[in-house]
């Protein structure tokens, strides 16, 4: 984890050396590199905006399925609750790749 923090942390710093570099060429050249850095910030928005969901339905169908194997009587329930759970978990990543396609169209 401690990896992923610092990878994480490197890569924001990166992003923002390139964007402070971008800003000093000319006002047309620097609309080109400020949609440039918005597409690159819009893949690693993406990137980093399913890794919360994917853990979290991992950790989901972790425990509903050791609860179905211990209680076999409230599969029913069990079931039911994950996928409502499971349904919102992924709407977090919808919300990710609306929240960049945004930022790529809208400039």
């Amino acid at each position: 984890m401690k990896k992923f923090i610092l990878f994480v942390l490197a890569l924001l710093g990166a992003t923002i050396g390139l964007a402070s570099a971008g800003m000093a060429q000319e006002a047309a050249a620097a609309v080109d590199s400020a949609r440039s850095y918005i597409a690159i910030a819009s893949g690693i928005g993406i990137g980093l905006g399913v890794v919360g969901p994917g853990i979290g339905q991992g950790i989901t169908m972790l425990g509903a399925l050791t609860g179905m194997a211990r209680n076999p009587e409230l599969m029913g329930a069990l079931r039911v609750n994950m996928l409502i759970g499971l349904a919102l978990i992924e709407s977090l990543a919808i919300y990710a790749l609306v929240v960049s396609l945004i930022l790529i169209y809208a400039y």
